[in-house]
């Protein structure tokens, strides 16, 4: 099992925006071959500045072959899509986790 996670600061003046944009989205990512599951999490510790909301999406793959499909296939539209419509707004940092239990 892989995990995907996407960690994610958003001014608080675009969440609601953000949020529903985000719900599309995971779900559309989670339609793609490999994903199983798809979280998403408000990160309260470390607190965000009093500006910004912390997110955290979590997306479970079957096998590190699928997480390799959607780098090379879909994220450049999916990540382009965010930027080109909320610009400098959020802000997105990712981390690839495997399994060892």
């Amino acid at each position: 099992m892989i995990v995907y996670e996407v960690n994610l600061r958003v001014r608080r003046t675009i969440e609601r925006e953000y949020r529903a944009w985000l719900d599309g989205h995971m779900r559309e990512i989670l339609a793609l071959p490999g994903f199983v599951k798809a979280e998403l999490f408000e990160v309260t510790d470390p607190a965000p500045s009093p500006e910004e909301v912390s997110l955290c999406t979590r997306y479970h793959l079957r096998d590190e072959p699928a997480l390799l499909v959607y780098f090379r296939e879909h994220a450049p539209r999916l990540r382009a899509e965010g930027v080109e419509r909320f610009g400098k707004n959020f802000r997105a940092d990712r981390r690839v986790m495997t399994a060892l239990t």
